[in-house]
């Protein structure tokens, strides 16, 4: 029995639909379901009733996951505090952070941040939410700029910070382009680009409840995952996006950035997130720096 078979096993348990826990450990549904089988024999009992349509613990699951909970629990804690000495002694810390925070608030963030603690290396990685939460449980990441999600995981601390502005990126040719401002009636027969909702709920949730509020159906006719591909999509002219406001400090010639109206205002909110119990001074002092300058960030979203 091996700690990354009790954490598949208690995402599944957690979740009790293995494509949703495997998009939480970052792998796939059918590496998830190999691990438990290999679980379950090596320990000789079925932990799970498994249909096409459902998944049920049994009595022995049920078991196993309040022991699996304490244990990963235990060496998640046993990691924290070594990881904690070692990065006391070579000062970094890794921070992770969605696209829009990567452009937006990350760069104010290490200015400040630079000037108060020059003795540490700082070592970034920008991906979506549904990696970087993984990471910050294994111990890759020591602190993450995230979409907070629906359901958050209890190993998880999180912390809001503040809403990020939507805004319409547009074609600098398109008619809309000289507009100060549009409301979602102006984009309502345009073509849209949006994210995959699998990987960016959030943002793709955002363009479908503001086009639903205003009573019209989104005219969806790319999907794309990443910002700077919407983006370049945009400037293509292959259609119009919904974006977060700090999306257009990323170099796309070509763009246009419109607000929206004010009655058309719905935010995306954004959220550091670590690993629960855990302590460390290098992220604590981050964090700490975070929560005095909230104020003077947020003018920026």
């Amino acid at each position: 029995m091996e700690l990354n078979q009790l954490r598949c096993f208690v995402a599944a348990a957690d979740e009790l639909h293995f494509g949703r826990a495997a998009q939480r450990l970052d792998i796939l549904p059918s590496a998830l379901g190999r691990t438990i089988r290999l679980l379950e024999d090596d320990l000789g009992t079925r932990l799970m009733t498994r249909t096409t349509r459902s998944v049920a613990l049994t009595d022995d699951g049920a078991v196993l996951l309040r022991e699996a909970r304490s244990l990963l629990a235990l060496a998640d804690g046993i990691a924290a505090r070594i990881r904690a000495r070692g990065r006391r002694e070579a000062a970094t810390i890794r921070v992770g952070a969605i696209d829009s925070a990567a452009a937006g608030l990350l760069p104010m963030l290490l200015h400040d941040f630079r000037a108060r603690r020059p003795d540490v290396t700082v070592k970034l990685t920008e991906e979506k939410t549904i990696r970087l939460l993984p990471r910050l449980l294994s111990g890759r990441l020591d602190l993450a700029l995230v979409r907070p999600p629906e359901k958050p995981d209890r190993r998880l601390e999180f912390l809001f910070l503040l809403h990020e502005t939507p805004v319409v990126a547009v074609a600098e040719r398109h008619p809309l382009a000289s507009r100060k401002r549009v409301s979602i009636a102006d984009i309502a027969d345009q073509p849209l680009i949006v994210p995959e909702r699998r990987s960016r709920p959030h943002s793709h949730d955002l363009t479908m409840k503001l086009f639903a509020r205003a009573g019209f159906q989104a005219r969806v006719v790319q999907l794309a995952d990443e910002k700077q591909t919407i983006v370049n999509l945009v400037a293509a002219e292959l259609g119009v996006a919904i974006v977060p406001r700090w999306t257009s400090r990323m170099a796309v010639r070509g763009v246009r950035y419109i607000p929206l109206t004010t009655a058309d205002m719905k935010r995306l909110p954004l959220a550091a997130a670590w690993a629960r119990g855990t302590r460390d001074p290098v992220r604590d002092d981050m964090l700490a720096m975070l929560k005095a300058s909230l104020k003077r960030y947020a003018k920026e979203a």
